[in-house]
């Protein structure tokens, strides 16, 4: 897959705001400041498209992205940030699980974890959610640029031992080197190529 084209498409903070099921839906999800806004500009080729920011839980609505008009990148709300308040991570809880539960267009969902560090407990309540709803999952450890590469196979399988997966299901990616982007993309092409839409969920 390249991708040719990519805009930003809608944003919401509700259910109520989230765009009608026509495009087929690759979601990200990633506790805050793990990146994703930087894995969405190196996947897309575009510097801007996301905004990225050194400030965690800078992203506190649903963002969708339009892509080669044809399939949406949907980024999820960072969880596991400290500093915002009990009442809005109730909040970007409950939005994640409307989403979740109501899209029948989501064909994949990507969880995005940092390859320096063990996963957290709010990556494996991550991977539990992923699991209860029966989505096809990829898990991307990015970051990898900052990690000495006789170290990354090793922490690789942490990870994978942490979210119940094989270690060959962790494609490693950084979006400073671009390495891992075409094992991503590839991933993409065949979860949008699946003909699970609607996906039964909960079972």
């Amino acid at each position: 897959m390249k991708i040719k084209k990519a805009e930003f498409f809608k944003f919401a903070n509700s259910k109520e705001d989230f765009p009608a099921e026509y495009y087929p839906e690759i979601a990200l999800a990633g506790r805050s400041n793990v990146g994703k806004s930087s894995f969405i500009n190196a996947l897309t080729g575009q510097k801007n498209l996301a905004r990225t920011s050194s400030t965690p839980g800078k992203t506190r609505a649903v963002h969708f992205y339009l892509i080669n008009e044809s399939f949406c990148l949907v980024d999820l709300p960072g969880y596991g940030y400290a500093r915002v308040s009990k009442e809005m991570k109730e909040k970007w809880a409950l939005l994640l699980e409307h989403f979740f539960a109501s899209r029948k267009t989501l064909a994949m969902i990507v969880q995005i974890v940092d390859l320096r560090h063990e996963p957290t407990t709010g990556d494996k309540q991550m991977a539990d959610w992923i699991r209860h709803f029966c989505f096809p999952r990829l898990v991307v450890a990015t970051k990898a640029d900052k990690v000495p590469r006789g170290k990354r196979q090793g922490n690789r399988k942490i990870i994978a031992s942490a979210l119940d997966l094989p270690p060959e299901e962790v494609i490693i990616f950084s979006a400073h080197t671009k390495e891992g982007k075409d094992d991503v993309l590839k991933a993409i092409a065949r979860g949008l190529a699946t003909e699970n839409l609607p996906i039964n969920r909960g079972k």
